[in-house]
This record gives C-alpha cells, structure tokens and sequence, in this order.
C-alpha cells in the first residue's frame, strides 16, 4: 500500500475543554488512485488531510508513505521530505500578486529534484496564452489552476487538496476537478481530496466518508465517473 494510515488520532485542549477529532483512522491508498475524503464541517477531514501533509502532528498512530513514517522523521527531514513528495492546493489560492503566471508556477519547480516541463504544464493547465498575466488579471478558475500548477510542477509522488473548488461556482468548479483528473491520469500523481460535497466522491477510485472523527464507509469506487460528467 503506498499511503498507509494506520489508528490515528488527534486532540486539541486538555481536560474539560479536550476535542478528539480524530479517533483511530485506518486505511490505505494505493499509488495513482484519486482519494476523496468525503464529510461534514467539523468530521475531522482538513485534519486528517493535514496530518497526512506533515502540516500537523498525530497524537498516537502513524502515517507510511512508501513505507517511510512521518513520525520518525526530524523536522528538518519532514521539511525535505514536504519539499520533494507532496504538493499542496488548497482552497485559498495564495498567489504571489507581484509575480506572473509562469513565474508563480516556477516557484514550486526549484523544490523538486525532477520538475516537470513548464510549457507542456501551462498547455495542460489552459494557461499558456495567460501565462504572463499577474494574479489580479485573472478569474478566480484560471488563479487556481495556477496554483495547482505551483503544487504538480515539482511532480510530487502526493497532491493533496483541500476543498479545491469551496471559492467556485459550478461551471468553474467542474473544470478545476476535470483539471484534477487530468493531472492524474497524465502524470500518475496520487490525490488525497477532501471536499463536504458529495457528487465529487463519483470521480473517485477511493471514497473515505468521515464523522466525528471516525470512519463510517471506506469502499472503492467500481462504477467511477469522469469529472465533466459529474451533476450536483
């Protein structure tokens, strides 16, 4: 299994004001499979997604990707090991406003050992005739496809993306998650996507569905969709 998440768990507070928010996680996804972590406001998926990226840090448990353990690592390994294995989208797109398009996405190339080209990515992405426009010349779509640029150029082993499509209307939101198959199946990268939107669990190989920290369905997705084809 590349990505093993193995009995989990989080805190915050002590004592009376303790939250667990993660209550013994357990499953796995394999390499190049498209991962949605599906559930409410406060389920603990930001969370989990998180402790996955080596953001956060687990209480107890442990997560393996490719048999390495993110809790044995020192901070400066996991920082290394952030840099070069997992690329990051979230739902904010955190531009630089005074670089360019391309510039933006070269960013996220010095921080690979292998980046991928950078005309064939802004094809890939529909951004190449946008590619030097500053961030506040472009719509909200063409800002995250921008940023998922920045996170897939290094060619990361994990994409990991938090509510890609929460600041997008429908059409736009439909194209980023179409955007995100691609990627995929163009470049294998592993996706680990939280969303609280159900109709994305359709495009999925892996559906987690979560609830007050804990797991309630874990299956594989045998009748998938492609994203355009997705309705909500």
């Amino acid at each position: 299994m590349f990505l093993e998440i193995s009995n989990l768990t989080k805190s915050f507070g002590e004592g009376d004001n303790k939250i667990e928010v993660l209550k013994g996680i357990n499953f796995g996804v394999e390499k190049g499979d498209i991962c949605v972590l599906l559930g409410p406001s406060g389920s603990g998926k930001s969370t989990l997604l998180n402790i996955i990226g080596g953001i956060d840090d687990a209480n107890g448990g442990y997560v393996s990707i490719n048999g390495e353990k993110t809790a044995d690592m020192d901070e400066k390994k996991l920082t290394v090991y952030r840099r070069k294995h997992l690329g990051y989208v979230f739902q904010m797109y955190n531009l630089i406003p005074n670089l360019t398009v391309k510039e933006n996405i070269e960013v996220g190339a010095y921080l690979g050992d292998s980046p991928l080209p950078i005309d064939e990515l802004l094809h890939t992405l529909g951004l190449y005739e946008h590619r030097n426009k500053m961030p506040n010349q472009l719509s909200g779509g063409q800002q995250q496809r921008t940023s998922i640029g920045r996170a897939i150029i290094k060619n990361p082993d994990i994409l990991l993306c938090d509510e890609p499509t929460g600041a997008l209307d429908y059409n736009t939101s439909k194209e980023i998650l179409k955007l995100i198959e691609d990627v995929n199946q163009k470049y294998g990268n592993t996706v680990i996507m939280v969303t609280h939107n159900d109709a994305i669990k359709n495009m999925a190989d892996r559906v987690i569905r979560l609830r007050d920290g804990m797991i309630r369905k874990d299956y594989r997705n045998e009748e998938k969709i492609s994203a355009k084809d997705l309705d909500w």
